[in-house]
């Protein structure tokens, strides 16, 4: 009796074990099918959730920042962004993001490091940074005024 007892447990356990794992990846791309249709409030829930069972997924935390950006919550954006590139520092678009973020707070010394790590992880989005670097040579105040 003993031993179909913990059959039993054993198996509930289990099942409950593999719907979670599968249920995690349905979040996220759940989120994203959400995101994609610009139901905003509904995809943030669904990429927190995503966070729940996986903490390490830049992805969800990516787009939680587009979300807040869709928002114009710039210090929620942001902080998502640092959390994207804590998980992955080679996250390009994270990185070109927080340079635009750097660069709408005039923070050009931020924007100058982002932009020397992003020319050597990018293999996509390379150039968006000349664009960027380009922005910042025209907004940056010139050193050579008496």
């Amino acid at each position: 009796m003993l031993k179909l007892l913990k059959i039993f447990f054993f198996t509930i356990f289990f099942m409950n074990f593999l719907s979670i794992s599968f249920s995690k990846e349905d979040f996220f791309s759940k989120g994203v099918k959400l995101f994609e249709k610009k139901k905003y409030d509904e995809a943030k829930f669904l990429f927190e959730r995503s966070i729940v069972f996986n903490p390490k997924d830049s992805n969800s935390y990516l787009y939680l920042a587009k979300i807040y950006k869709n928002k114009e919550d710039q210090i929620s954006e942001e902080k998502n962004l640092e959390a994207t590139l804590l998980i992955d520092p080679a996250k390009e678009e994270a990185i070109l993001m927080l340079m635009e973020i750097g660069l709408e707070k005039t923070n050009y010394s931020k924007v100058k490091e982002l932009s020397e790590r992003f020319t050597k992880v990018c293999e996509e989005l390379c150039n968006e940074n000349k664009k960027i670097l380009k922005e910042l040579e025209n907004l940056e105040p010139k050193n050579n005024e008496s």
